[in-house]
């Protein structure tokens, strides 16, 4: 939140339209803060016309080192319901609602998922495993439920919709990457994201290039050169980058380590509107024709649903 105090102070000099954009919630409907772009996604899915959702992380944005806007402020203070997704990914968010003033209720979806286990908490990164999205989603409907008794028909239909969604798209994913013989079950990305899509679907994820959970981490010359040694033991074809970073260190893993860049993933955000990552469905299904390319150097290709 660096620099947050004084931006908010130069804001409350100017205009209200140069703060921000249109008033949200200025309709009369429900109005829905939400941190994370799959967290909103998942929400929309399920509001529906019913609520205004704002969303404060954009496409290609970094969570782990997100700073908090004047106009997140002014968001929070007008906000029905906060939904965040929960852990390290946006711890940022406490101080912006003590700066909002906002006592809107708040539903933290990490709580209401199967988690992995970590040394700083549990993984964030719960939604790579469609199972937790389904969980999510029900967590979702009755939170939007309780803020707005009127629409919980609506809320309960529209979740009963989407999740039959995931749940198509997460069958279609079991099986296109169960053709994946077990010696091509290996994943070496970015930082340690995929832990939830690996123990979903049988993947085993050997290392990052970023020996971390969080962007924020650097990976020494001694922990790069472990890597490509045991890309080299595995005899992994593909290592794959993240959408949003520039994937020359991970290139030059790949060159040193005889192996290739795969087709770049969706991790912590999801991308722009036309992006093969601009849905939560797309971006789980994009990850999985890259991963099962990348593995079998070409050889299983999926057909999925989204």
């Amino acid at each position: 939140m660096r620099a947050l105090a004084a931006l908010l102070l130069a804001c409350l000099g100017l205009a209200v339209a140069s703060c921000g954009g249109a008033d949200p919630g200025s309709d009369g409907r429900l109005t829905v803060v939400v941190t994370t772009t799959q967290a909103a996604d998942l929400t929309r899915a399920v509001a529906g016309d019913r609520a205004d959702v704002v969303q404060l992380l954009q496409p290609n944005s970094d969570p782990h080192d997100y700073e908090v806007r004047p106009q997140d402020v002014k968001a929070l203070e007008r906000a029905d319901l906060v939904v965040r997704s929960g852990g390290e990914l946006d711890h940022w968010l406490d101080g912006a609602i003590d700066s909002s003033g906002s006592d809107a209720p708040q539903l933290t979806l990490i709580d209401h998922v199967r988690t992995l286990p970590g040394d700083d908490g549990p993984d964030p990164h719960w939604w790579q495993d469609p199972h937790n999205a389904v969980r999510a989603v029900a967590a979702i409907e009755a939170a939007l439920a309780k803020a707005e008794p009127a629409g919980a028909r609506g809320f309960a239909g529209r979740a009963a919709a989407y999740t039959e969604r995931i749940e198509a798209l997460d069958g279609a994913v079991a099986r296109c990457l169960d053709r994946l013989p077990a010696q091509q079950r290996k994943l070496v990305t970015t930082h340690d994201s995929l832990g939830y899509y690996a123990r979903r679907y049988g993947l085993t994820v050997i290392g990052a290039v970023i020996p971390s959970r969080s962007t924020l981490a650097q990976p020494s010359a001694g922990e790069l050169a472990q890597l490509v040694q045991t890309i080299r033991d595995a005899g992994v074809k593909a290592i794959f980058a993240e959408s949003s970073v520039n994937p020359k260190v991970e290139q030059a893993v790949a060159d040193e380590a005889g192996a290739r860049i795969g087709r770049p993933l969706w991790a912590d955000s999801l991308g722009r509107r036309g992006s093969d990552g601009a849905t939560y469905l797309s971006s789980v299904a994009a990850n999985t024709r890259a991963i099962a390319d990348g593995l079998s150097g070409g050889a299983v290709r999926c057909d999925l649903p989204a």
